[in-house]
């Protein structure tokens, strides 16, 4: 049995599909390696159609939904649609081969959430970045980079921005530490539009933002920036995105969802409210074009 040729990074749709094959393996009372005794499959391929790493072809699929006795054909019919649905977003395959398999998995999570809330300590989220202050970012976070390899990243993430301005957009409630505000990227022109651009976004019914003060003194963002993503369908759980040093990492587990979901909710009440958060990013702005870091 053989899978797609292209391997994928996981959808939505690819991660439920892994979910519902391994409850029926489960509730057929069967191991990895007795399924691959009775179909022809092996150990390895089906570990990774379960965990979402690819996505089964037709006659794949159909083998093991005859081997889990799933004679339903509503049932059979709804997993071969989901496996169909299961595809990446067009516009990203473009960028495969130039973006990092796990900023692939991001974005495609990411397109298909009803909403993000994201905590950022050191940067203006990236669904909210202009391009110049993205591509400051991407080349001094990526100092070896090619220029190829910066124009792709800050294409993609511009390209992602279209899920804010889509006729069903995702909402988005982002919180900054106030050190996002002050940390100079590419400069006070730069900075300075970009602050106008947060501004403008948070005028958006489906945009909320907010900052936490410095006098606010230690709070439970601290330790570091996540994104908690929600989807429009109650059968996809919630999944947490950290982004760090040592690597990207998806948490999926109820417990970890639900205590990054907590941090959230403290952090909202820690912070300034929206509207006094606007005032205090447009002080910032006056105080850049006062040094004269913008016209």
């Amino acid at each position: 049995m053989e899978l797609s040729a292209r391997r994928q990074p996981p959808t939505v749709r690819l991660r439920r599909l892994a979910a519902e094959l391994r409850g029926l393996r489960t509730g057929a009372s069967l191991t990895r390696e007795e399924v691959s005794e009775q179909t022809g499959i092996n150990p390895a391929t089906l570990y990774r159609i379960e965990t979402a790493k690819v996505r089964p072809q037709r006659r794949t699929l159909m083998a093991m939904l005859d081997t889990y006795a799933i004679s339903d054909e509503d049932k059979r019919s709804e997993l071969i649609a989901l496996s169909r649905q299961a595809a990446q977003l067009g516009w990203l395959q473009a960028y495969e081969s130039e973006l990092p398999e796990l900023y692939t998995t991001y974005i495609s999570f990411e397109a298909e959430a009803r909403s993000v809330r994201n905590y950022e300590s050191l940067f203006i989220p990236g669904l909210l970045q202009t391009e110049d202050y993205a591509r400051e970012v991407i080349k001094a976070g990526l100092p070896l980079a090619t220029e190829d390899d910066i124009r792709a990243r800050v294409e993609a993430r511009l390209q992602r921005q279209e899920s804010l301005r889509k006729k069903d957009p995702i909402r988005l409630w982002a919180i900054l530490d106030e050190a996002v505000l002050y940390r100079q990227v590419g400069g006070g022109e730069i900075m300075a539009e970009q602050l106008q651009a947060l501004v403008a976004s948070a005028a958006q019914p489906h945009v909320t933002l907010q900052v936490i003060p410095f006098s606010t003194g230690a709070h439970a963002g601290m330790p570091g920036s996540f994104v908690v993503m929600d989807f429009p369908d109650p059968a996809d759980p919630a999944l947490v995105y950290i982004d760090s040093m040592a690597g990207d990492l998806f948490l999926e587990r109820e417990a970890d969802v639900r205590r990054f979901a907590m941090t959230f909710e403290h952090l909202q009440a820690t912070a300034l409210d929206p509207s006094s958060s606007i005032k205090a990013i447009e002080a910032q702005i006056h105080k850049i074009k006062e040094k004269g870091g913008a016209g």
